[in-house]
């Protein structure tokens, strides 16, 4: 990260035009290196649990989770990971909020986002907002990458809302297969992100966006996390859909 570049000037009137216009906007080499490091080293600790699990219940797929192929993996919670924290309510992550969601922000999701070596599966066209399942002010998603990320290892695409035909969410189905939910069903490829380790792409949850095979023999790894611009319950309204925890007071 450029030390000489301040937070307030990462995230541009363009970068913010572009989110209001096409849905995303990518940022390259902006996490800082001690955050890059323990996002990784918090990775593995959670893949070897995962497979611990699945190896415990005699199976190889837990819900969207693969062994050795695919893995999302929720890892941040106040009294079982406070490390992670850092880079959850980091100024980094403060100032992307402002400049898409707004001053008012709360972690709504997070997980890690792996694809195997060779064996890494593909991810079908999707709005995150689509998994909700019902109406909600659109969220931000902050796609981390923790690997340099290319088309040969399955990085993230992004359909512009204006190939998508729509701002609006849209009714997603589930794929029986993969357990999927997928909710665009053309032709267009979108626009790939080729950015280094450490980049963040920052995308609304009515945006679609798609990823490919790993055909490396190197693991993909992203980290996601998902902040709103206030509290999302179920459709019911009785209890929180995930987490509900706002930025802390700045000091």
């Amino acid at each position: 990260m450029n030390t000489t570049t301040t937070l307030e000037s990462l995230v541009t009137d363009e970068h913010k035009k572009q989110y209001e216009e096409q849905g995303f906007f990518v940022l390259e080499n902006v996490v800082p290196a001690e955050h890059l490091e323990l996002l990784r080293e918090e990775l593995q600790r959670y893949i070897d649990e995962l497979d611990a699990e699945m190896d415990a219940e005699g199976v190889t797929k837990k819900g969207i989770n693969h062994k050795g192929s695919r893995y999302f993996i929720a890892a941040y919670k106040k009294d079982r990971n406070p490390r992670l924290a850092e880079f959850l309510f980091s100024p980094l992550m403060r100032e992307l909020c402002n400049a898409t969601i707004g001053p008012e922000a709360y972690l709504f999701v997070e997980q890690y986002v792996v694809k195997a070596a060779e064996t890494g599966m593909k991810f079908s066209w999707h709005q995150d907002g689509g998994y909700v399942g019902h109406d909600h002010k659109p969220y931000l998603s902050a796609w981390v990458t923790l690997d340099d990320v290319t088309i040969e290892n399955g990085t993230v695409y992004m359909l512009p809302y204006e190939k998508a035909g729509s701002k609006d969410l849209i009714k997603h189905v589930k794929d029986p297969e993969t357990n999927d939910m997928v909710g665009y069903f053309g032709d267009d490829p979108g626009v790939p992100v080729i950015v280094p380790a450490g980049s963040i792409a920052c995308f609304s949850s009515t945006c679609f966006h798609r990823s490919g095979f790993n055909n490396t023999d190197k693991m993909r790894r992203v980290y996601l996390c998902q902040y709103s611009p206030e509290p999302i319950y179920n459709k019911a309204g009785t209890a929180p859909w995930n987490l509900i925890e706002p930025f802390p007071e700045a000091e």
